[in-house]
């Protein structure tokens, strides 16, 4: 499935928009397959169906490519668990209400995304990479989203206030994308509701302290 933005660009940005989706799938799918190392701008290009010089065109490199690659995929992910969020307060929700509908969306993002969100836990691991310090500001990014539910359920009293928020939220996160990714290796058969419920009962009964 291509990486959608949430939004079109507007006027003349929209065919540039349109060629460096097509450009984040090439890259993603090509990545996920063979590694980055091995994975050539020449591929990337050849997958998109686009000349070389349209890559250089609209990222400086290989590299930078990738990196803006980590930036959209994030930032989408990101605003599907802000949305999620908010849909929930919306609808008179708790916290928990809104921490067990974020973790659907993340479900829903990895079951869209499944060779994204392979390279972007396999790059949390790295160290020795150009844009390490990028994807701490957009891992961050998502994990921030999580620590704002937590926040206002410790400040309402549904939360406890011991709970460390942010090591709470980094767990959250991560339960969602390893989960999701064994789930997607090892357990395709199960369906996106299988796994929330399962998730939802862990996180019913281990954050909120209910049932």
């Amino acid at each position: 499935m291509a990486m959608e933005s949430s939004s079109a660009a507007p006027g003349g940005s929209t065919r540039r928009e349109a060629t460096r989706q097509k450009l984040y799938e090439a890259a993603v799918t090509l990545i996920a397959e063979q590694g980055f190392s091995a994975t050539t701008v020449d591929e990337i290009a050849e997958r998109a169906g686009v000349a070389k010089g349209t890559v250089y065109y609209n990222f400086a490199s290989k590299s930078v490519l990738f990196e803006e690659l980590l930036r959209h995929g994030v930032g989408l992910l990101a605003a599907s668990l802000k949305d999620a969020a908010e849909r929930t307060e919306r609808e008179g929700g708790s916290k928990v209400d809104a921490l067990d509908a974020m973790i659907r969306a993340g479900l829903g993002f990895i079951a869209a995304y499944p060779a994204f969100t392979q390279l972007y836990v396999a790059e949390l691991w790295r160290t020795n990479r150009a844009w390490q310090s990028t994807l701490m500001v957009v891992r961050q990014q998502v994990v921030a989203i999580v620590e704002g539910v937590l926040r206002d359920g410790v400040a309402a009293g549904e939360f406890s206030e011991e709970i460390d928020i942010q090591l709470t939220a980094a767990a959250l996160v991560g339960m969602v994308l390893v989960a999701a990714l064994d789930w997607q290796s090892f357990q395709p058969e199960r369906s996106l509701d299988d796994v929330h419920a399962a998730l939802s009962r862990l996180l019913q009964g281990r954050v909120s302290g209910r049932g």
